[in-house]
């Protein structure tokens, strides 16, 4: 029986999805179009409120909205494929189309964490140097800042394709996932993947665990410096503008780090899903709630604008 090789076939691949059970296609399909509907508009809400709002002109809410804007590209890029193959009976994706579904995917999602990077940098500046704020985090340092992120996040991808292109995929080719992850695909290869395999435990390391080193040492210091202040309502209104950004930064890098930073060898199918929803579904569509839920101005500003659009 001849192998074939799926790296130069047009055969693609098969997505196994969430669940194989046929009676749970239509009620999951259900479920997540609801929670896709209510990511894009919270997210898109987010985004207008902030550029209606001329108070949000500031660098936090510049970095909310472009971390919205990726929360819609991240989730788009995943979620509507996965709710075409609920309902579909073959489930397949071509090998090209896995190949850019893989590059975006982590294109959007590391441009993510370093989105919540530059959030914790500017609350590290707002609270421990706000005399200096205004020229440290200038529009243009901003600006930089998110190219550097968006730059840093595609180069990453683009080296995690070209290698992975370069297997072979033989026999199986079932992909025991929802989407074209990086260890699923791996786990076809009857190629050698060990310099996929370190690559992946050490420029991912670089590329996922700086930005989240970054954001530790910003709240650390952040933590010394509150803690100086003699009153209480300073303390609390201090904490307070921080404590939605670490949620999110809990809810992403918590999942993120379960997924990717374990050896191929213990990977656990059914876990994996779960903790990659986790951040690829659920996080992007609690994010606006919490940004906004407890954030005075930002609850106003939305209020303004749905009186806007209702008139």
């Amino acid at each position: 029986m001849e192998i074939m090789n799926y790296s130069s076939s047009t055969s693609g691949f098969i997505l196994l999805g969430i669940s194989s059970n046929p009676h749970l296609q239509k009620p999951l399909f259900a479920i997540f179009l609801n929670m896709y509907l209510v990511t894009l508009v919270g997210n898109v809400l987010i985004i207008l409120a902030i550029h209606s709002d001329s108070r949000l002109h500031t660098p936090m809410y510049f970095f909310l909205s472009n971390l919205s804007f990726m929360d819609i590209c991240f989730t788009a890029v995943v979620v509507p494929k996965m709710l075409v193959n609920f309902l579909s009976e073959t489930k397949s994706i071509s090998y090209v189309g896995c190949l850019i579904q893989m590059y975006f995917f982590m294109a959007f999602g590391n441009t993510d964490s370093y989105l919540l990077a530059s959030m914790a940098i500017d609350r590290l500046v707002a609270i421990c140097s706000p005399l200096h704020y205004d020229v440290v985090m200038n529009p243009q340092r901003c600006l930089l800042m998110l190219l550097v992120s968006c730059t840093i996040a595609h180069l990453h991808s683009m080296l995690h394709v070209l290698l992975i292109s370069r297997l072979s995929f033989c026999a199986s080719h079932v992909i025991k996932h929802f989407f074209c992850d990086t260890q699923p695909v791996l786990k076809l290869s009857c190629s050698d993947t060990s310099s996929n395999q370190i690559l992946l435990m050490t420029e991912t390391l670089a590329v996922i665990v700086s930005p989240f080193l970054c954001i530790l040492f910003s709240y650390l210091r952040i933590i010394i410096t509150v803690l100086r202040i003699p009153s209480a309502v300073g303390k609390w209104k201090a904490f307070s503008t921080c404590g939605s950004h670490l949620t999110v930064v809990v809810l992403f890098y918590g999942s993120v780090i379960y997924v990717y930073f374990r050896p191929l060898s213990v990977y656990s199918v059914v876990k994996d899903r779960v903790a990659t929803l986790m951040y690829t579904v659920v996080t992007p569509m609690l994010n606006p709630f919490i940004y906004s839920l407890r954030n005075k101005t930002m609850k106003t500003s939305l209020r303004k604008l749905r009186l806007k659009i209702h008139s």
